[in-house]
């Protein structure tokens, strides 16, 4: 019991240390080190990077085991099926406020989620910017009630959470993210499915644009 809390443990810490860009794409993870920063045996560690494994966070070789580092491609893709997913999700949203089937908490919760993104990125603190923007879309989807889609978004937002991260970085792009949020929670809230689904859509292409150079290739894995 105390061995499979420990790798429960290792395994809420190390996913929390890598979706917040502690270790960086193509860094290898050593099992003594990260005992040693858990405070706790290799065993839990190894069983916690096996779960990690197979969430995609890590990947393992026979080089051991490592952050994945995508190729600009794999971003691409990751991003494409990102805006596909989320404008389903906004517009199935929509239509269940617009036919009376969300609570207003619901969209209360959405607006709250939306405006502590906007002031953790204005403080520059973009891992916990990037937790609430997870939460803000977390809350889209659920609202659209379609539990395969909203898995299949966790495990999309954990394969680019660096590169998001990372996109917030511009001065600029702060302010989009809100203005684009405020424009989204509008659309669902008044029950607009069409435009919503538009501007859920544009969101994500938007953010991937700030991850491409001048020739059109993602800068961040």
């Amino acid at each position: 019991m105390v061995a499979r809390s420990q790798a429960t443990t290792a395994y809420a810490d190390l996913r929390r240390l890598l979706l917040a860009g502690e270790y960086r794409p193509g860094e290898r993870l050593a099992e003594v080190a990260l005992a040693e920063r858990l405070g706790m045996s290799r065993t839990p560690v190894r069983e916690a990077l096996r779960r990690l494994q197979a969430d995609g966070l890590v990947e393992g070789s026979w080089r051991g085991v490592a952050v994945p580092l995508l190729e600009p491609a794999e971003i691409g893709h990751a991003y494409e099926l990102r805006a596909a997913l989320e404008a389903l999700t906004a517009e199935a949203a929509a239509r269940r406020v617009r036919d009376g089937r969300v609570p207003r908490a619901e969209l209360d919760t959405l607006r709250a989620h939306a405006e502590r993104a906007k002031a953790e990125t204005a403080r520059g603190d973009l891992s916990a910017a990037l937790e609430h923007n997870r939460n803000f879309h977390g809350a889209i989807a659920s609202m659209a009630a379609n539990p395969i889609v909203a898995d299949v978004l966790v495990r999309v937002w954990d394969r680019i959470a660096i590169s998001t991260r990372d996109s917030l970085a511009p001065a600029h792009r702060g302010d989009e993210v809100a203005e684009e949020h405020d424009r989204l929670v509008a659309a669902i809230a008044e029950g607009q499915p069409e435009p919503a689904e538009a501007i859920a859509r544009a969101h994500v292409l938007a953010t991937f644009k700030t991850l491409i150079d001048p020739r059109g290739r993602a800068t961040c894995r």
